[in-house]
């Protein structure tokens, strides 16, 4: 059997994680819109009987994108990818997905709940106006912590677009929506 170099086996299980990734990820796409209305549903739900002062919070926002499930995959390079709706005044006015690439030690897939809540108006219409919003560059998100009790002080919350990443044990800390790409799409 032949010996292969280091750079040819770093080459050769970058493109095996790539391969993993895109085909792990591709089975999490292309949801109808009822579909991700569900979903979206369920997990506002499970949000507002998780953290105290999330239905209010929400109230009183501009609007709300949510993302039921991202799903993360990875070796060596990972991605995410997933589905969702922006929600404004309580009813869907249209359909994201959201897309991030990374490179550096992973291995595995992972699946979390991503909820963007717009609290401005003007937030809310600069996201509306780009093609392709990218976290960090055309808006920064806010990740919110939970204080003692886990509820939210909404009369705390200064910035005009906060964001909650929640696994299925509930909100999860020292996550960043950083480099995630949000485009519209039709369902």
């Amino acid at each position: 059997m032949p010996s292969i170099d280091r750079k040819t086996f770093i080459t050769l299980g970058l493109a095996a994680g790539a391969a993993l990734v895109t085909g792990g990820l591709s089975t999490a796409q292309a949801a109808s819109g009822p579909e991700i209305d569900a979903d979206v549903d369920a997990t506002l739900s499970r949000f507002y009987h998780q953290v105290g002062g999330s239905r209010d919070l929400v109230h009183r926002a501009a609007g709300t994108l949510v993302f039921p499930s991202i799903v993360k995959a990875g070796i060596g390079i990972g991605g995410e990818y997933g589905e969702g709706a922006l929600r404004i005044r309580g009813r869907t006015a249209a359909y994201f997905n959201t897309v991030s690439a990374s490179v550096g030690f992973q291995l595995g897939v992972q699946a979390r709940s991503v909820i963007i809540v717009f609290m401005t108006e003007e937030a809310l219409e600069s996201f509306r106006r780009k093609h392709g919003w990218k976290v960090g560059v055309d808006g920064s998100v806010a990740i919110i912590t939970i204080g003692a009790g886990g509820a939210i002080d909404t009369n705390q919350i200064k910035q005009p677009v906060v964001g909650f990443i929640i696994d299925n044990k509930g909100l999860m800390y020292n996550l960043t929506l950083e480099g995630s790409k949000i485009s519209r799409i039709n369902r």
